[in-house]
């Protein structure tokens, strides 16, 4: 009878005759260090994810906007009714009109334009507080019992379904838990999206391929724009529906054609899997060294393997792994009150909508030039706190000159919107590789929950900036320069091999301190 897994056995039968690797990342640089089309095209298909994860994030800067309105013929020949100057909340119903069907918007389907702050930003902050929520139930089990592509499939099959859903509500109260369901499931999409195809790739191409991640996502945020322009003068429910279909498609590409994590299978000991995943994406002979070498290392890591929530004890019980997540939640606190802040705060400037946020949108495209060019190159440390004190200053300025900046604030607003765009990358990026494979995904979902922590009270700044712009830019600028000073107290990781297991995390750092001495 023919042995159904010969690399096993050929594993057997030389296990004396090979050494024993010191780490998986170096196995696995010997097996797809060379980047190939197999790599690229599971890299790229995960990286779709971003598409959606950032449609959902920001569809409520055109779903949950106030349309323009007008005055009608007769009050604007007797004065009554001025739309530069009139409040709407103080005009009789007669005196004005908006300028398209009311179903444009939720603000004037459900009536809500005289409505409080609260109400109005309700749909917004159960996003958030869903990501937060469904962040914290969700981030372990990647690392634990789902794995990454189980995990990515149900997030982004979560997300596409409330999102259908939310198109058939019947009130503010129906769509603002909808927008809760949607948070929860799009809270691990970016996590599960970045660590998985990361970990499908070797040391030399990690950081180009993170970048894909932050590419799509710039397509998705710049896709809405588009589709609210197209969408103009029709129903808010249209943009729900348009974005819900593709991303269900998506859900079913991925079960099909996206691959398992051969990290995460090797470090959970299911050993034929990972060998079959590395064949499909690496040649024979290749993959057949590396089986002969990977599996000394995984049965010891194992053992270390953490079950569910237990990886977030883990990142607690060391101090420098707690000193680290720490550091990295602070930056990304400031990070995220600044990314998901801007583009809220477009309505507080006297500029189009619509092309206020195309440019924010394009933005992003040097964001993820830098990254995916630079992160080679660059030192994470010198390149956060530049980044950071840079989107400080420029949105503080907005605040400081106000008015006089006359259309230099939307200059300023770019450029502190950039800065903020590649802080958030390469802050991600940072993550990974700050902290060993069995914690990996838990610890980059604690930081893109401390990101989108930041984005909860964005609108709440936004709203109160109207009146007076420190409360939204000024706070924005100071926030984000101040949280930037707390990556002082990380190390610095360009270059460094990817760790699996705390201790050797641990062993490293303390060689590179004992060489630094």
């Amino acid at each position: 009878m023919a042995d159904p897994n010969p690399l096993l056995s050929d594993f057997q039968s030389s296990e004396s005759k090979l050494p024993p690797p010191r780490s998986l990342d170096e196995t696995i640089e010997q097996c797809i260090g060379n980047f190939g089309w197999a790599q690229f095209l599971q890299a790229a298909l995960v990286s779709l994810a971003w598409v959606f994860d950032a449609q959902q994030t920001f569809i409520t800067v055109f779903t949950d906007s106030q349309p323009t309105w007008h005055c009608t013929e007769s009050e604007r020949v007797d004065s009554v009714c001025n739309t530069s100057s009139s409040n709407l909340c103080t005009l009789p119903n007669q005196t004005w009109s908006w300028d398209f069907n009311p179903h444009v918007s939720i603000i004037s389907e459900w009536g809500l334009q005289c409505a409080g702050s609260f109400l109005k930003g309700l749909p917004a902050s159960s996003f958030f507080l869903g990501c937060l929520i469904g962040g914290l139930v969700l981030s372990t089990l990647a690392d634990s019992s789902l794995g990454r592509k189980n995990m990515l499939l149900l997030s982004c099959l979560v997300m596409s379904l409330s999102s259908m859903l939310t198109a058939f509500s019947t009130s503010i109260w129906v769509y603002a838990f909808l927008r809760f369901l949607n948070g929860c499931g799009r809270a691990t999409i970016g996590t599960c999206a970045l660590v998985l195809s990361t970990e499908l790739v070797g040391k030399k191409w990690r950081g180009k391929v993170g970048a894909m991640g932050f590419f799509c996502f710039t397509l998705g945020f710049l896709s809405l724009p588009m589709l609210g322009y197209i969408n103009n003068g029709n129903s808010w429910r249209y943009l729900y529906v348009w974005t819900s279909i593709p991303t269900l498609i998506y859900c079913c590409l991925v079960w099909i054609f996206v691959r398992e994590s051969p990290r995460w299978l090797i470090v959970k000991g299911r050993k034929e899997e990972a060998v079959s995943i590395l064949q499909s994406i690496a040649s024979n002979a290749i993959t057949m060294s590396f089986t002969n070498l990977c599996f000394d290392v995984q049965e010891d890591q194992s053992k270390s393997n953490p079950d569910v929530y237990n990886a977030l004890k883990i990142l607690v019980r060391k101090s420098w792994s707690f000193r680290r997540l720490l550091a990295a939640m602070v930056v990304g606190f400031g990070i995220g009150m600044v990314y998901y802040g801007m583009p809220l705060a477009l309505t507080n400037l006297n500029f189009n909508l619509y092309l206020g946020v195309v440019f924010n949108a394009l933005s992003e495209f040097p964001a993820f030039l830098i990254t995916f060019f630079f992160i080679d190159k660059i030192n994470r440390r010198d390149a956060l706190i530049g980044f950071t004190a840079l989107s400080g200053i420029s949105s503080a300025l907005i605040a400081v000159l106000g008015q006089q900046l006359g259309s230099l604030q939307i200059v300023l607003e770019l450029v502190s919107f950039f800065s903020a765009c590649t802080a958030f990358n390469m802050t991600l990026i940072y993550t990974i590789e700050m902290f060993p494979t069995c914690v990996r995904n838990s610890a980059i979902a604690m930081v893109r929950q401390a990101l989108v922590f930041g984005g909860v009270f964005s609108p709440v700044m936004v709203a109160a900036g109207r009146e007076n712009q420190f409360w939204s830019y000024g706070l924005f600028g100071l926030v984000i320069a101040l949280c930037g000073l707390f990556v002082f107290g990380l190390p610095e990781t360009r270059g460094s091999v990817l760790c699996d297991t705390m201790d050797e995390e641990e062993y490293k750092t303390l060689a590179k301190r004992q060489f630094i001495g």
